[in-house]
């Protein structure tokens, strides 16, 4: 019996799997991604439902579990940042000159 070994290519990742997989405003969804993952966090260690945390979040229980989950596009990050805010934790949005060597500025959320 003779064995086939297929090659697998492995491309490295940018950081960003929504820039990886050609996503339209990768970087949005990134710091989005973000914003949701540390919600979620905060909210797993308060022991808190998804109906309590809409209670506090000012959203419907629905909009917090799809954003739990992954799908937040009907949810601002300006809202994300207010639910951060509520859930007793202070936001600093801090802008910067970008370094000579890149022509771009980036968004980062950086937890401290």
């Amino acid at each position: 019996m003779h064995k086939h070994h297929e090659t697998i290519e492995i491309e490295e990742s940018s950081g960003n799997v929504y820039e990886d997989i050609g996503q339209p405003n990768a970087a949005e969804m990134q710091v989005k991604a973000q914003l949701a993952a540390k919600i979620g966090e905060i909210l797993k260690a308060r022991n808190l439902t998804q109906t309590q945390a809409s209670v506090i979040l000012g959203l419907s229980q629905p909009k917090v579990s799809e954003m739990l989950r992954g799908k937040f596009r009907g949810i601002s990050e300006a809202k994300m940042l207010e639910c951060l805010s509520l859930l007793g934790r202070d936001v600093q949005i801090v802008i910067s000159t970008a370094p000579a060597s890149r022509v771009q500025g980036r968004i980062e959320v950086l937890f401290a």
